[in-house]
């Protein structure tokens, strides 16, 4: 199996980080925080709202009492994740998995400038999931929505992309077949 290129993962990563700063710059530039306004309201009501929040913790604002200590903390998590990730890059098998670390660098770039320059995250999408789980789902930004997806790509990685190492002495139906036509060529 030959190696996937791995340079559309930071053409990916590019994109989601202009696209997720372009957004969220718009989002402070036009929305006051804590203000919303609906999106589409004739049709779905106040299920989708343009909400600016500035989100100091983590996921589902879970984090610290302090926003100095959650700034420290998300900030070098980030940074020793992201050097987690650039491995993995270097190590992927598949082009989801290029695709989906693209999708993760970008994302995780996205919100990591955001707590260095603000403090915390900007989050503007306000989706309401009728009961469930919750009354109304946590704001997010395009940030979290790729590494969402990244998520969902290497789960299904996992699961469908039959990677597993051969036990020793085994080979796989391609290399047999490969066998054969050397031997007979022979």
């Amino acid at each position: 199996m030959t190696k996937p290129r791995i340079a559309p993962a930071f053409l990916i990563m590019m994109i989601v980080l202009l696209a997720d700063q372009i957004t969220k710059l718009l989002v402070r530039l036009n929305l006051e925080l804590y203000h919303s306004i609906p999106v589409l309201s004739g049709l779905f009501g106040d299920t989708f709202l343009l909400t600016h929040v500035n989100n100091t913790g983590a996921a589902f604002s879970i984090g610290f009492p302090s926003d100095a200590l959650n700034r420290v903390f998300f900030i070098s998590i980030t940074v020793l994740a992201l050097i987690f990730i650039v491995y993995l890059l270097f190590q992927s098998k598949h082009r989801i998995q290029v695709f989906a670390f693209g999708l993760v660098l970008g994302g995780a770039i996205g919100n990591l400038i955001d707590r260095i320059i603000h403090g915390g995250v900007t989050d503007f999408i306000n989706v309401d999931f009728p009961d469930f789980i919750m009354p109304r789902f946590p704001v997010f930004n395009l940030a979290d929505s790729a590494i969402f997806i990244a998520v969902c790509l290497l789960i299904i990685d996992m699961i469908f992309i039959k990677d597993a190492p051969l036990a020793e002495g085994e080979s796989s139906a391609k290399e047999q077949q490969l066998k054969e036509i050397i031997t007979k060529e022979i």
